[in-house]
């Protein structure tokens, strides 16, 4: 079996004669006993003479964690001919990922790898690596952020370093999450934030056990059967109820009706500023809290009125350039988890019935709405802000007009 591995990128006799070729054959033997697939052990074995040639071994020998990142930015803009495999942060992270595993397996990775300092400094590392390296949106990173933020302190009461943590700590803590009230959705975000810090802790050299790999989402069904927003006519007496002139009751109706007619994200509608508005022109500009697309819109005469009654008679004066600001002085940006509060406190008062309360439940209710009429999924999936249709594909059961037409199609007399 070792033997096919090694013809992947060349003979075995060429195989044979690279640097190391012992190493890397003791280590790709305990892969394959562990139960990595054949077509994997062919892509290390083929990254482990790339680690080696940019990392300059002619023997085995102690390596730092940073002189692995440092072979690992010169892999991403090596143009070597014989490189087919991708460029970027997936391919760099293979490559690092490769030797860090290798040296480990040898015991030649350093010690001095282990982070130093607080949580918070461990945390700001990660944080940096999602913002700079994977080019995450800032709600996602403060997402991460926060979860691992209370991982952390939860678990490192009880140990040293990230070096002793290992996947029973996050078993623990998972099920504390779940004794805590946490339902099976909000485990599964916990989960893939887990994920995510311990492929880069792993990526450092912080972990000596793959825990990544061990950390499994709940199980539960992927789409529900009832739609996870209100009804059409539900939103619309939502929109439609008389906004009492008083300034947080004029800020909900302005957000209300942007959730449910533009379908915007909480970060998307705290993001706006006075500026967005052309008034003059009618156009609405956005930008996009996860593609970072900047798209403009027609403005629809409800939504400009509800914000300009806000403007005029609900939004304080200050210095902050935000559309909506706090009502209480200082005066700063309405922070996004403020909005479901704003939302779902007026969808119980109507007493509107929904899986969902919040302003993501409006913009289900209105890409609902939107396939109801006939509209393309790719014309929703753009209005929407998505990259691509998967994400709306979902929708799709939830017309179950069209859902009878297929249903009652015949194939009767096709030959």
């Amino acid at each position: 079996m070792i033997e096919q591995i090694f013809t992947f990128e060349s003979t075995c006799r060429r195989q044979r004669e690279a640097p190391l070729f012992r190493e890397r054959e003791q280590y790709l033997s305990h892969m394959l006993d562990s139960g990595v697939a054949k077509e994997s052990l062919r892509s290390i074995a083929s990254m482990l003479l790339h680690v080696i040639r940019l990392m300059e071994l002619d023997t085995l020998r102690t390596v730092e964690i940073e002189e692995i990142h440092q072979a690992g930015h010169r892999w991403e803009s090596d143009s070597r001919p014989e490189r087919v495999s991708g460029r970027g942060y997936k391919s760099q992270e293979f490559f690092i990922g490769t030797a860090i595993r290798w040296l480990r397996f040898h015991n030649q990775l350093s010690a001095s790898s282990l982070p130093k300092g607080t949580i918070d400094i461990i945390i700001d590392q990660f944080v940096h690596f999602l913002g700079v390296e994977r080019g995450l949106s800032l709600p996602t990173i403060r997402s991460y952020k926060e979860r691992n933020l209370e991982f952390l302190n939860w678990t490192l009461n009880s140990h040293e370093s990230l070096w002793s943590v290992d996947l029973t700590d996050v078993d623990n803590f998972l099920d504390y999450k779940r004794e805590s009230g946490c339902k099976p959705r909000t485990i599964g975000s916990y989960c893939a934030s887990l994920r995510a810090f311990f492929r880069y802790a792993e990526i450092r050299g912080w972990n000596k056990l793959n825990i990544a790999r061990g950390i499994q989402n709940p199980r539960f069904p992927r789409y529900s059967s009832a739609p996870r927003g209100p009804k059409w006519s539900d939103v619309r007496r939502l929109l439609n109820q008389e906004a009492i002139d008083e300034p947080a009751e004029l800020r909900a109706a302005a957000i209300i009706s942007l959730c449910s007619i533009y379908a915007l994200r909480s970060s998307e509608i705290v993001g706006l500023t006075l500026n967005d508005f052309d008034w003059a022109n009618e156009t609405l500009t956005i930008r996009r809290a996860k593609s970072g697309r900047v798209q403009q819109f027609p403005l629809q005469f409800e939504v400009g009125e509800t914000i300009l009654r806000y403007l005029r008679r609900g939004r304080p004066r200050c210095v902050c350039r935000r559309l909506f600001v706090t009502l209480r002085p200082p005066h700063r940006q309405l922070p996004a988890t403020g909005l479901w509060t704003i939302v779902g406190r007026r969808m119980k008062r109507l007493g509107i019935v929904s899986e969902n309360f919040g302003p993501h439940s409006l913009r289900h209710s209105c890409a609902t709405e939107l396939l109801r009429k006939g509209s393309p999924l790719r014309d929703i999936a753009d209005f929407l802000g998505h990259r691509d249709m998967t994400s709306v594909s979902i929708y799709a059961k939830y017309d179950l007009h069209s859902l009878q037409q297929v249903a009652a199609f015949s194939l009767a007399g096709v030959r």
